[in-house]
């Protein structure tokens, strides 16, 4: 199956897609110093690969899945964080950003990708597939204003759905931890590693639309950490 696809970068450029099996292959910009160059990229069953044409052709890799610390997809960047060091940056892991995603790739590839990769693959979307047991209202809080949207709470996953900008989905095996320090907050912790060297886990706070109810904060809390292999002893009633 191929795609014709054409978007402007200064000038307007042909991008193709092509599929087949349980790879995807499709031309992106990798961004570096300067306005970035093309290239393609293959999301494959066991690595994701990229090659670039023209005088950065030296700018081709291979990453097996187990050798990626941490990916990340929205829908404009794909962005890989391994485990090699920049020495230019005092030892901070070098990472790979790439933009112009075409049209619904980056949802096309998080099916492929959830499959492949653990607590190390950052979704920046939401999940069209999640069937929410219950839902609520609210905004993500940021230092300068955040998105509204609704919190859709599932079966295995929470999806934050944005009405415009940054979405998010994780899986309860994604989530350290979800506190609330009221009826009207709720602050998920992830394993999304942040700060300059990475170090930080990454905390995101909701300010509620709606009083979240004990029995159903609870039930999350206890998802969240049955899904660590935790053992939760519920009390017995006399």
């Amino acid at each position: 199956m191929e795609f014709r696809i054409e978007k402007t970068i200064g000038a307007i450029l042909i991008l193709n897609f092509a599929a087949w099996g349980d790879s995807l292959r499709v031309e992106v910009r990798h961004e570096h110093f300067g306005k970035g160059a093309i290239g393609q990229i293959e999301i494959g069953e066991n690595a994701i690969s990229f090659k670039e044409a023209g005088k950065n052709s030296a700018h081709s890799w291979e990453w097996k899945y187990e050798d990626i610390q941490q990916l990340t997809l929205s829908p404009t960047e794909l962005r890989i964080l391994t485990y090699d060091d920049q020495k230019w940056q005092f030892g901070r892991d070098r990472e790979y950003a790439f933009d112009h995603l075409p049209p619904d790739f980056a949802s096309q590839i998080y099916s492929l990708l959830r499959t492949r990769l653990d607590q190390r693959f950052i979704v920046h979307l939401p999940d069209s597939d999640v069937k929410p047991s219950w839902q609520i209202g609210a905004k993500l809080q940021r230092r300068f204003g955040g998105p509204q949207g609704v919190l859709l709470v599932s079966e295995d996953r929470i999806v934050f759905k944005a009405y415009d900008g940054e979405s998010h989905t994780w899986r309860y095996s994604d989530i350290e931890n979800v506190s609330a320090s009221g009826p009207f907050d709720l602050s998920i912790t992830t394993s999304e590693r942040s700060g300059w060297l990475r170090g930080s886990m990454t905390d995101y706070h909701f300010q509620l639309k709606q009083v979240l109810p004990d029995d159903r904060y609870n039930d999350l809390w206890r998802r969240v950490n049955q899904a660590k292999g935790l053992a939760i002893v519920l009390p017995t009633t006399q």
